[in-house]
């Protein structure tokens, strides 16, 4: 307890947390399924969770416009980076946990990505077909057209 105190964490979220890794690990044993992790002094351990994140968080995603502002992708909902978000820039792409409903709209929780992780992760949610007209379509758009080249 002493510890979480001294390092800024809340030791109930802590514990909660370890029981939510407690049941992942029964499930996969349950399913013989190998547990493995990136090493981490990889260079690629920040990147996977990022990945691992759009994987479940990908309909969660908003695109800086040339405006300056962010549009969450497919409803276009005008929104911002949260005052108490910790990114010191402002990244093209970025997938955020919660939408909050004050004076202003705002993301919260906020995490920098890459938009052809979108493309290559959530290929049918991403599908330009069904996709609103914006800059975020156009640059999917394109990203898409780039990896039908490199086929």
């Amino acid at each position: 307890v002493q510890w979480c105190y001294d390092n800024f964490i809340q030791h109930r979220s802590l514990k909660s947390a370890d029981n939510v890794r407690q049941q992942l690990a029964r499930i996969m044993d349950r399913f013989n399924l190998a547990r493995r992790s990136t090493d981490f002094n990889s260079r690629d351990y920040y990147l996977n969770i990022r990945k691992a994140l759009v994987a479940g968080f990908f309909m969660q995603v908003a695109h800086l416009e040339r405006s300056g502002h962010y549009l969450t992708v497919k409803d276009n909902q005008v929104v911002q980076l949260h005052p108490s978000t910790c990114l010191d820039h402002k990244p093209e792409w970025v997938l955020y946990n919660e939408f909050v409903l004050t004076t202003k709209n705002y993301i919260r929780t906020c995490t920098d990505i890459k938009a052809d992780w979108l493309v290559k992760i959530a290929p049918q949610y991403y599908d330009m077909r069904n996709f609103p007209m914006c800059e975020a379509k156009r640059v999917l758009e394109r990203i898409l057209d780039r990896l039908q080249k490199n086929r």
